[in-house]
């Protein structure tokens, strides 16, 4: 469906043009409104829609003979969705007036109306107001009766909405029977079901990593599971809810007191055990409301949930049910909007950026667009099955979302104004280049994964930054004074372009940087000096391999004792090590087979960083004879509480060490318990199984006997 104009209209008259346009602008809305609110599968974003929404209005007030009856204008929009049993609300749920005017003047203009509608002079006191925020979820009716949670709907229609109460259920968040010994004999709570920002990432992130959809953003995808036929897949889902008002009440004393007001109303909620946001406030008159809503900006992208806009309602119950409501919505409260978070923009082109891990990523290039307070050119496609998947064609009108600090992303086509004939992104044999367009290293995918990555991690520009700070981390390398900031100035700066330059950084160069002055610069060079005496698994732990973490890399220096043997071992010899899998096996192989990562380590042994070798355990390793068990070997031990001498860590290393392994957990398969002071459940475990108790002499008299 288009959102412009029908040019035919042009030449018709004035009032024939305008019932034209209102037709046309009814269709629209019901259209978008069946697709947002029943589908949930929006073709266009919130400020579009605001947008179409105040032309019919203006319209209608303008001609008050096209208002109809079934005007989005004049009801709330919204239907069943067949496969839920409908549910008549007692008290219906409707809508309220949104002010799409984001500066200070929105709020204040709501006062005044507030002000006129109380019929207030210009010397009466200042309206007392509860500001919070306006949610971007779904709106949900909670029926308790006697305390109990018997009913859940969703708004619907306003007057009949949907049966989800199985689902509803499923939300840990909702109190399945009220905190009171005597509850009302009827409650329900409205309030919005919502997902975090991080819990919808993580859940995107497992769709990816399965290869399957991606969700287009969090209200959308918190919708679509409410409205589940099966409550199993709504549990599956992590979703959040707030009240914030109310249905039909009956026997509620509460709301018996004249001076009842709408904040202490979400206060008693509270103590019902319903969850109330804490970022709301009672506020005195506009310049209240003007605060509220530049300090809820202020603070928005740091909040855990999207939000667009703040809602004020008169506090005062009481002058609540004076002002009542017009045709669709509350004289007493409005939603105060925030520039909106999804814009429609036009893609221009697509480039593959390396990110500090080495993965590629497709990124749109778009027509500079104004999203989520502010302006935005790139914005990422993730991978090449999502770009496929999304099907975003060069030249096509696409949706653009951008929420606090993720990164902004392309949703979708916009289907509105996608143009006949577009120039299509790929091809049926495009793919993701072979050589890494930073450093022209080898490019691969993993094994049943869907990321394609640079292997040249000890090489890439693209990757300098990160392997710098993995390389120097406390469980690798551990050159204290070495963080980000002053990585930042090193690579910025162009001092460090390869790990083993970092050993020939000198007092005198270091002292010239920022916030550096002569004794941080003498504390970071010793440091790296210290760093230069090492082991085997921290050296490899710190060359950043993929899939390579501690355990892995302690394993790999126990089984083939030398970084030679390691470098020139084959998928299955790596396969021959503990714990090691095909695509592990394969990520060390690629990483040793590239040339340049070969010599940086040669560079990095040549300036001085050494570590004791033996020869392999597993006589497949080498040729050489295997050398003698290690004095722990085969052993499994659990540490707990705080030792002498020795920190976790330490204590930890000097195990691993000797051939044995660290356990979380006390079992019937632990070998020895070693107890410090404060030692917990962990100790009382080892008594009750039996497990023979070591203290930190203990500990090392049982190495040197072994030895």
């Amino acid at each position: 469906m288009q959102t412009e104009r029908d040019p035919s209209t042009i030449d018709m008259p004035g009032a024939a043009r305008s019932a034209q346009r209102a037709a046309e602008l009814r269709a629209l809305l019901h259209h978008h409104a069946h697709r947002y609110y029943v589908l949930d599968a929006p073709e266009i974003p919130d400020a579009e829609y605001d947008r179409l929404f105040g032309e019919l209005q203006a319209l209608e007030e303008a001609h008050p003979a096209l208002r109809t009856a079934d005007s989005p204008t004049q009801r709330v929009l919204g239907r069943v969705l067949p496969g839920l049993a409908p549910v008549r609300h007692a008290v219906p749920m409707l809508s309220i007036q949104t002010e799409t005017d984001t500066t200070a003047a929105g709020a204040e203009a709501f006062d005044a109306r507030v002000r006129r509608e109380l019929e207030l002079g210009a010397d009466a006191p200042p309206v007392e107001y509860a500001a919070e925020l306006k949610y971007d979820g779904l709106a949900i009716n909670l029926r308790y009766e006697a305390g109990a949670l018997v009913l859940a709907a969703t708004r619907g229609d306003g007057e009949t909405g949907e049966d989800v109460t199985q689902n509803i259920r499923t939300i840990g968040q909702i109190p399945l029977r009220l905190r009171a010994e005597q509850p009302p004999r009827v409650l329900e709570v409205r309030g919005e079901v919502y997902m975090r920002r991080d819990h919808f990432e993580r859940l995107n992130e497992r769709q990816r990593e399965k290869g399957e959809k991606t969700y287009i953003n969090p209200r959308n995808t918190a919708a679509g599971a409410v409205r589940q036929l099966d409550p199993a897949m709504t549990a599956s889902r992590p979703l959040s809810f707030f009240a914030y008002g109310l249905g039909e009440v009956q026997g509620w004393e509460f709301l018996a007191a004249p001076a009842a007001t709408h904040g202490a109303m979400l206060d008693a909620l509270a103590a019902l055990g319903l969850p109330v946001s804490g970022d709301r406030r009672v506020v005195l008159g506009a310049p209240g409301l003007v605060a509220f809503h530049r300090d809820i900006e202020a603070r928005r992208d740091a909040l855990p949930f999207d939000i667009d806009g703040v809602v004020y309602k008169v506090n005062s119950l009481e002058l609540q049910r004076r002002m009542g409501f017009k045709t669709r919505e509350p004289r007493w409260a409005v939603a105060h909007k925030y520039p909106a978070q999804e814009q429609a923009t036009r893609l221009n082109g697509i480039e593959v950026q390396v990110g500090r891990t080495g993965k590629l990523t497709p990124v749109a290039k778009l027509e500079p667009v104004f999203v989520g307070g502010t302006t935005v050119s790139n914005a990422t496609l993730h991978n090449i099955f999502e770009l496929r998947r999304k099907g975003v064609r060069i030249g096509d009108p696409v949706i653009v979302r951008r929420a606090g600090d993720v990164i902004p992303e392309v949703v979708g086509r916009s289907l509105e104004l996608a143009p006949p004939g577009a120039r299509p992104v790929y091809v049926p044999n495009f793919h993701m280049p072979r050589q890494c367009p930073v450093c022209g290293s080898e490019v691969q995918r993993e094994k049943g994964g869907i990321d394609h990555r640079c292997t040249g991690g000890l090489f890439c520009a693209a990757q300098r930054k990160q392997a710098l700070l993995h390389f120097a981390g406390r469980r690798a390398m551990d050159i204290e004074g070495l963080g980000d900031k002053l990585v930042d100035q090193l690579v910025d700066g162009g001092f460090i372009r390869t790990l083993p330059e970092l050993y020939k950084l000198g007092v005198a160069n270091l002292a010239n940087l920022e916030r550096m002055a002569e004794k941080s610069a003498a504390n970071l060079v010793a440091a790296l000096e210290k760093s230069k005496t090492t082991t085997l698994a921290r050296f490899l732990y710190a060359l950043g391999i993929r899939h390579v973490g501690e355990s892995t890399a302690k394993d790999l220096a126990r089984h083939f004792g030398g970084i030679d043997r390691i470098m020139g071992a084959s998928v299955e010899q790596l396969l021959e090590v503990n714990d090691v899998g095909p695509v592990v096996a394969e990520s060390i192989h690629t990483f040793f087979a590239q040339p340049h990562n070969r010599e940086v380590v040669e560079q990095l042994r040549a300036a001085g960083i050494h570590w004791p070798e033996h020869e392999p355990e597993h006589e497949g390793a080498a040729v050489a004879t295997p050398a003698a068990p290690l004095p722990l070997a085969g052993k499994t031990l659990v540490l707990t509480g705080a030792l002498p001498t020795l920190s976790r860590d330490e204590a930890k290393e000097l195990i691993e060490a000797a051939g044995g392994k660290v356990a979380g957990s006390v079992s019937k398969k632990t070998h020895y318990v070693v107890a410090g002071e404060e030692a917990g459940s962990k100790l009382d475990k080892a008594r009750e199984l039996g497990v023979p108790v070591l203290d930190e002499e203990g500990l090392r008299r049982l190495i040197a006997a072994a030895e």
